[in-house]
């Protein structure tokens, strides 16, 4: 019982990092309909931009409450930029194209900044190790314990989430977000800019992203330029699992994807090796019997 409370713990941890990288893939598809799988890259770059922050701008000596605030500033700031050149320059123009070519301009986006950054990033042809800007040590819950910077994923990643829900149910931008997802022609009628919207969308979510990055980075105490594909499948297969558009269902579909992928690698025949393959066959399962996924809806904006 010990090691499945712990296995339960981890998977939980990694559904929170992946949850913050699902809102983002969800909110751009329920605005515009565009499955933008350079997403991922976006967390991969907020990652080295906190990691060139620490590594060649903040003293050795600064006071990790100092130093993580920071990071989260910078990788959110590298983020949002990467984000916003992306829809200007790769997905604003093909507006009214076939739906292929946003998608083949998305891998090929995702492609290019993984290369970017693996030649110009110093050392970036290898892992890099992240710096430990947290609090060390773990919680101990009877036998199960949990890095402190496994509780701070714990507690920031829903936390964001709600915040984002709620911001979209209330605020003016979440109104017309929701608006343009139903009827963008009927929403340009009132006044609504479509595109607008859609650079906000990408805003927040370059947001989430950074923050997700930097909390990834504390956790796990590496990164290399990976990272964003790895978790970028991950993320979108949760957005898919729990109703693309959702935002409540890219949280829930995250955390499935931990439990599982963790429950997998411990319980499963073929250990570790294989825990992708078990992700994929739940959403396989999924799809088959509810194609809208856990909370999602045939039409309009998920929330």
């Amino acid at each position: 019982m010990a090691v499945l409370a712990q296995q339960i713990v981890n998977g939980l941890v990694l559904g929170a990092l992946i949850g913050l990288i699902a809102l983002g893939y969800t909110m751009v598809y329920g605005i515009i309909q565009l499955i933008n799988f350079a997403h991922g890259e976006v967390f991969m770059v907020g990652a080295f931009g906190a990691h060139f922050l620490a590594r060649y701008v903040l003293p050795e000596d600064v006071r990790w409450y100092v130093a993580l605030p920071a990071m989260c500033l910078a990788a959110v700031a590298v983020s949002i930029g990467v984000a916003v050149a992306m829809e200007r320059l790769a997905y604003r123009p093909l507006i009214g194209a076939h739906r292929l070519a946003p998608l083949i301009t998305a891998l090929g986006v995702s492609i290019l900044l993984q290369e970017v950054v693996r030649v110009f990033y110093p050392g970036a042809t290898a892992p890099l190790a992240f710096p430990r800007m947290f609090v060390e040590g773990h919680l101990a819950i009877g036998p199960v314990t949990i890095l402190w910077t496994g509780v701070l994923a714990l507690a920031v990643a829903p936390l964001l989430a709600a915040a984002l829900h709620i911001y979209v149910e209330r605020s003016r931008l979440g109104r017309a977000m929701r608006a343009t997802a139903q009827d963008p022609d009927t929403a340009r009628l009132m006044g609504i800019s479509p595109n607008r919207v859609t650079l906000a969308t990408f805003v927040i979510g370059a947001g989430l992203a950074g923050v997700g990055a930097v909390l990834y980075g504390i956790h796990y105490t590496q990164i290399d330029t990976a990272i964003g594909f790895q978790n970028g499948i991950f993320a979108f297969t949760a957005a898919v699992l729990g109703g693309i558009g959702s935002i409540r269902g890219a949280m829930l579909g995250a955390f499935c994807i931990g439990l599982v992928k963790s429950l997998a690698g411990q319980y499963v025949w073929g250990g570790v090796q294989y825990d992708y393959v078990w992700v994929f066959v739940l959403l396989i399962l999924v799809l088959m019997f509810r194609p809208q996924g856990f909370l999602g809806r045939p039409e309009g904006m998920r929330a």
